[in-house]
């Protein structure tokens, strides 16, 4: 395990950091929370849908079946209206505690840069500078002074599990991200929305935040006003 003080690459760990900073109001009001051991107990019980289906409500949140993916973590459950797409065909969901505290899980295709934040320079942030970058078992852990990520490949996909320092601490992080894996048909039924109900489901990129931390928009002119 060797620290680094240079800042590495964090744009998808810095990105979800500001997507979860989107989700936080539509996570806050009006969502539904689901109960996981509640839900897991129900669908073991019943067959799941047909994968067409499945496949089909994926491509209705605009990802594929394949790229859904879902972890677990004491205290944590799925928000189901933060489920939806990331980039062209990834995938981003948020777990929530009653408390506000917020855990993302995204799945996204990435360059093995973009996983491995030892990997040579990268741009940074002098808003929110890297503190830590570091391999961590089969993954690698960053944190600025605000967030904190782990990153795993997996093939050409990047699943990135992220939170708030000071909301997850990283030993809560670190479970969640080992716990991360591929949806099986029961845990796709659980998460994707029902068929004709995954209209505005989908994140929204922020593009205004800064690659780095939870800083205020950038609200500078441009020469044409």
């Amino acid at each position: 395990m060797t620290s680094h003080s240079r800042p590495p690459r964090l744009r998808p760990v810095l990105t979800a950091l500001a997507l979860t900073l989107t989700l936080a109001a539509a996570t806050g009001c009006g969502t539904e929370v689901a109960s996981d051991a509640e839900a897991a107990r129900s669908a073991s019980a019943a067959p799941a849908p047909d994968r067409a289906e499945l496949e089909a409500r994926a491509r209705a949140v605009q990802t594929v079946a394949e790229h859904v993916w879902v972890t677990e973590a004491p205290g944590y459950t799925l928000a189901r209206q933060s489920v939806g797409v990331v980039g062209d065909d990834g995938f981003g969901s948020v777990y929530t505690t009653s408390e506000g505290g917020q855990i993302q899980l995204r799945v996204e295709r990435l360059p093995h840069a973009d996983a491995d934040c030892t990997d040579g320079p990268a741009a940074g942030s002098a808003q929110d500078p890297v503190v830590t970058c570091e391999r961590d078992g089969e993954q690698w852990y960053r944190a600025t002074e605000s967030g904190h990520a782990y990153a795993q490949e997996h093939g050409d996909l990047v699943v990135t599990v992220s939170g708030a320092r000071e909301e997850v601490d990283r030993a809560a992080l670190r479970a969640a991200a080992r716990a991360a894996h591929r949806a099986d048909d029961h845990e796709l039924d659980r998460v994707l929305p029902p068929a004709g109900e995954a209209s505005g489901r989908q994140p929204v990129e922020r593009g205004d935040l800064p690659p780095v931390g939870d800083g205020a928009p950038n609200n500078d002119v441009g020469a044409s006003g």
